[in-house]
């Protein structure tokens, strides 16, 4: 396979959400409007249309809803100081609320990963939001890897690693003279040594822009705003709400006999209100691994829960 099959399709349409004065973002709508819904979105530093080898198996059953978060992908580059979580779930309140003011209110299924997963949870946890504005967001959640940690032993660990990690994706090299060297760095990374063919071209197409100057490529999400979400993940990993939130959850999460190539995601075998599952072989980036795996755990859990 190479990545001329990775060739992202246009929208059947598209709309502006603007999150404050200086930002918007564009939703992109694919797939079968007589579907159901599903809303999608990231992990941090990547980009929606970087999953295409996951929700091209979507396409056409499902009525698809694709953004970027803040920061990400098609967006430009906004204010650092607004590049947190808190934000993140204000911006999803309003990007749901413009595809139901759009499109007609319908019962509608997240689809998140990591970050974007973590955002939801939280969006929908009665830590961070009151009960009457989040009740009817989701009425399903799908969620790949959230990073999340319990018990509260396990936190100073968790905070070891986190720190870690920001530490070394703040040194992340910011400069490359083309594609083809994003690629050739990839090709050497032991967190994308799972993925199918054709998905390192994929995620330079998707994950960098050319610079203002034009002379060289760099990163849409910069390396100082990826680290500062790892720091941020630190304080909010373990606030969600798991025994009130108003909705299916089913989370499928990497191998744990794996390494980890994000943070660590507490093993939820526990959790009486979370249907868990782990997916053997499969490392953080599974939708990038195995994507006819994820969607066909993705179609069982619906099968039962629609």
């Amino acid at each position: 396979m190479t990545s001329d099959v990775w060739k992202i399709p246009e929208p059947t349409s598209t709309i502006e959400v603007r999150l404050d004065d200086d930002i918007v973002t564009t939703v992109r709508r694919h797939g079968n409007p007589r579907g159901p819904r599903l809303v999608l979105s990231h992990g941090n530093g990547l980009a929606i249309d970087l999953y295409y080898p996951f929700w091209r198996l979507l396409l056409d059953d499902f009525d698809l809803f694709v953004y970027d978060l803040r920061n990400h992908g098609w967006n430009r580059l906004g204010p650092q100081g607004s590049h947190n979580i808190p934000v993140f779930i204000r911006d999803q309140g309003h990007i749901i609320e413009c595809i139901d003011r759009t499109f007609g209110a319908k019962p509608k299924i997240g689809v998140y990963h990591s970050l974007s997963a973590l955002v939801t949870l939280l969006s929908l946890s009665s830590v961070m939001s009151n009960p009457s504005s989040r009740d009817a967001r989701f009425k399903t959640l799908i969620l790949f890897d959230p990073p999340l940690f319990r018990p509260r032993a396990s936190e100073a660990k968790f905070d070891d690693l986190a720190e870690a990690l920001a530490r070394r994706t703040r040194k992340r090299h910011n400069h490359f003279r083309d594609l083809d060297q994003f690629v050739e760095l990839l090709n050497y990374s032991p967190s994308f040594a799972r993925v199918l063919p054709g998905v390192r071209e994929l995620m330079a197409r998707t994950t960098l822009r050319r610079s203002a100057a034009g002379d060289h490529f760099e990163l849409r999400c910069p390396p100082d705003y990826e680290a500062q979400i790892v720091e941020y993940v630190r304080s909010y990993a373990g606030l969600v709400d798991f025994e009130h939130l108003p909705c299916n959850v089913k989370v499928l999460g990497a191998d744990p006999t794996l390494p980890f190539a994000y943070l660590p995601t507490f093993d939820l075998v526990q959790m009486d209100t979370v249907d868990y599952d782990f997916l053997p072989e499969a490392t953080h980036y599974l939708q990038l691994e195995q994507p006819a795996e994820c969607v066909a755990v993705m179609r069982e859990y619906l099968s039962k829960t629609l």
